[in-house]
């Protein structure tokens, strides 16, 4: 008998198939797991070797190691030099930056041997180059040489291994670290060196851990600028919305709608202290003859003349306040106008033939049609209050208790030089502006779902 090999059949075809696919995606699946493992143990290695460069005791009389310049010298040069002389000079330099970028950018991802050295290169000479230019350490090109010999070793071989080709992550790496590098520096690094700054005393030299925290929730001046900082972010947002909105929807009604929005929207044109200005004249307060407008109309039916900006507690707060949302409706009804705008009609229609009357049509349609654009006034009205500052510093000067956050944070740093409360007062500041960036994400994951 002739023996023969019997072909499988398309089940047999189609297991293989599957097994040989559920094989590769394991083999791939370990592959990205030890891809990730690598780079995330090169990252801890190199922030732990950044720190202790950092914050090792400096060497008396050792200078520091850079490239022969660095941009604190290339600006020192550079301010030596005209005006006219000095901005196609920073032109210039931009453009060779940005102009070596775009070379590697574009050449470095390609395949080849030349172009596989060219991505070595890059990925262990830019960092060198950057930590150099960016700040001279003494005795550091040790530690700059390690960062850059592990971080571009990462960067490689996580490029290397990526799934899109050898390239890919370089081209993606090299497109984003000037904006990653500009956020670090001006504002990771900051808000973590405030935070540290927060726990010393006001010289920064000695711990004294919370105290800084206790001063600021029970000293007076830190005490209001808590206090009156809570006023301003739950009135401001709450009084701006509605009266923007009651504009947007009466005005969208009536005759020369351009102009009543040009006169309504042009207090937000003004500057804080512009409006703060104006609005001093208007509460302003003298023995003998007023000149302020509100005042004038106190004595004008016999009444006493008030002091109005020292009117406590919490009356001059308010009318600070007053100054704010006078200057923020015009803003709440330009943005509220465009979205009711842009409810439907056929749904008010809708409404109107079921019976509803125009108050249900517009608490039952057109509010839930805008809602978006209503959590936008709101945030953005909200975030403006907690860092209002103008207005504070030229209409009391923080004086009888009218002290905000951001107001009273710079008050204790340039005026009594006090960092520790500077630093702790802009931790509390912060942490009032987490629940408003929680509450627009959650907001905007809603609407993506209704959508």
């Amino acid at each position: 008998m002739t023996g023969t090999i019997q072909a499988p059949g398309p089940a047999e075809a189609a297991v293989t198939a599957d097994a040989d696919a559920a094989g590769a995606h394991a083999r791939l699946a370990r592959r990205q797991r030890r891809t990730t493992l690598v780079v995330a143990i090169a990252l801890i290695l190199v922030v732990a070797l950044f720190l202790f460069m950092v914050t090792r005791e400096p060497v008396e009389g050792a200078r520091p190691t850079s490239l022969g310049f660095s941009l604190n010298s290339f600006f020192q040069w550079l301010g030596g030099m005209g005006p006219l002389v000095q901005i196609p000079l920073v032109l210039l330099v931009f453009g060779a930056v940005v102009g070596l970028l775009l070379l590697l950018i574009e050449y470095a991802p390609r395949p080849g041997r030349f172009y596989f050295w060219l991505r070595l290169a890059a990925c262990f000479l830019l960092p060198v180059i950057a930590f150099m230019l960016l700040r001279p350490y003494q005795n550091a090109v040790i530690y700059v040489l390690a960062i850059a010999i592990i971080l571009g070793g990462a960067l490689f071989y996580a490029d290397y291994r990526s799934r899109q080709g050898a390239g890919y992550l370089f081209q993606l790496i090299l497109f984003g670290a000037p904006a990653a590098i500009l956020l670090l520096i001006g504002l990771i690094y900051p808000a973590i060196a405030t935070v540290v700054q927060s726990f010393f005393d006001k010289t920064g030299k000695e711990f004294v851990g919370l105290e800084n925290y206790v001063w600021a929730f029970t000293n007076p001046q830190g005490f209001w600028s808590v206090i009156n900082s809570i006023i301003w972010v739950i009135v401001a947002p709450l009084v701006a919305t509605v009266i923007g909105l009651a504009y947007a929807v009466f005005i969208d009604r009536a005759r020369g709608e351009k102009i009543l929005k040009v006169l309504i929207f042009m207090p937000f044109a003004i500057s804080f202290v512009g409006a703060g200005i104006i609005w001093k004249f208007i509460y302003d307060y003298r023995q003998e003859q007023q000149v302020g407008l509100l005042n004038a109309i106190v004595t004008a039916f016999g009444g006493e003349p008030v002091s109005w900006l020292a009117a406590q507690p919490l009356v001059n707060t308010f009318l600070l306040l007053v100054v704010f949302i006078w200057s923020q409706t015009g803003l709440a009804m330009v943005i509220l106008s465009a979205a009711v705008k842009a409810v439907p009609t056929e749904q008010n229609e809708a409404a109107s033939l079921d019976g509803a009357n125009a108050w249900e049509r517009f608490r039952n349609v057109t509010v839930p049609g805008i809602r978006s654009s209503i959590v936008v006034v709101v945030t953005t009205v909200a975030i403006g209050a907690l860092k209002v500052y103008d207005i504070v510093a030229v209409m009391t000067g923080g004086r009888s208790d009218t002290t905000v956050l951001a107001f009273e944070m710079v008050n204790q740093q340039q005026r009594f030089q006090s960092y520790g409360h500077s630093a702790a007062l802009a931790v509390v500041l912060f942490i009032f502006v987490i629940p408003l960036i929680v509450f627009n994400v959650i907001q905007i994951r809603k609407q993506r779902e209704i959508r």
